[in-house]
C-alpha cells in the first residue's frame, strides 16, 4: 500500500520514518521524497496489513498521511498504444502484452508524472486519493 506522508520540519529534524520502523517493526520502502528546510513529503510503500499501525504512529509523530489507491489511470479510448510512457517511466509501470496493448502496473508507480506529461494522446492521468 502506498502512503503520502507530509510533515513540517519547523519542530526539528527528527527522523520520523526511521522512528516508525523502530516502533512498529514494519519495514518501509521510501519510493520518492522531497524535503527542504521547512517541510517534507515522502511516498512510502508498506505491507497492506500494516497500514493502520503505520498511519497511527506517523500521525502521533505529527505527520499528515494520505492513502493512495489506483495511482495511474489509463483512458483506453484515447490510448493508441504508442509506448511513449514505457520509454519515459523509471519504474517500469508500463509494458505491452502479447497483443501489443499497453498494460499498466500501478503498484510500481512513484507519482513522478513523467508519463502524464509525455503522453501525446493525454490518455494518462493521476487518479484520486482515498
Amino acid at each position: 500500500m502506498k502512503l503520502i506522508v507530509t510533515f513540517s520540519r519547523k519542530t526539528g529534524k527528527k527522523p520520523i520514518i526511521a522512528q516508525v520502523v523502530r516502533d512498529t517493526g514494519v519495514l518501509i520502502n521510501v519510493e520518492r521524497a522531497q524535503i527542504d528546510s521547512s517541510e517534507g513529503e515522502a511516498l512510502i510503500d508498506i505491507p497492506d496489513g500494516s497500514c493502520n499501525v503505520v498511519k497511527q504512529r506517523l500521525s502521533e509523530l505529527g505527520a499528515s498521511v494520505r492513502v493512495l489507491e489506483d495511482v495511474i489511470s489509463l483512458d483506453e479510448s484515447r490510448c493508441v498504444d504508442c509506448g511513449a510512457c514505457i520509454s519515459i517511466c523509471p519504474q517500469e509501470v508500463f509494458s505491452f502484452d502479447e497483443d501489443w496493448k499497453l498494460v499498466v502496473n500501478g503498484d510500481r508507480c512513484v507519482l513522478c508524472g513523467r508519463c502524464i506529461e509525455i503522453c501525446p494522446q493525454r490518455a494518462l492521468s493521476q487518479k484520486g486519493e482515498a
